[in-house]
């Protein structure tokens, strides 16, 4: 399985942005897609994630604010960004997990995902 993103970029505050991630090689074992985030000196932290029945959890911080998607058709997970804060400012990664993600909390699932993607950055400025 091979990540490759795409999008980002800077905005004011109250923009938008989105995100993409292309799948390769994806296979149904793949179960749990995510997008995580990370600011310089603080650890990775998950963002959303979507399971293959389509179910969705979101971070306190994001929810109502962004929307995570899989395109089954292209094999492509999405994140689209709105009303965006300055202190959504961070690295953002797209990452897959072969397995579920339901027995652990959005926090404790940055260690067990497998694959990641290469990174984009998103600054959000006043």
């Amino acid at each position: 399985v091979q990540l490759v993103q795409s999008g980002g970029g800077s905005v004011q505050a109250g923009g938008s942005l989105r995100l993409s991630c292309a799948i390769f090689e994806y296979t149904s074992s793949v179960a749990c897609l995510g997008w995580f985030r990370q600011t310089p000196g603080k650890k990775r932290e998950g963002v959303a994630i979507i399971e293959s029945d389509t179910s969705t959890r979101y971070d306190d911080s994001v929810k109502g604010r962004f929307t995570i998607t899989k395109d089954s058709a292209d094999n492509t997970l999405n994140l689209q960004m709105n009303s965006l804060k300055i202190e959504d400012t961070a690295m953002y990664y797209c990452a897959a997990r072969a397995g579920s993600c339901r027995r652990w909390t959005l926090q404790e699932l940055e260690n067990l995902f497998g694959y990641w993607g290469q990174g984009t950055q998103v600054t959000v400025s006043s």
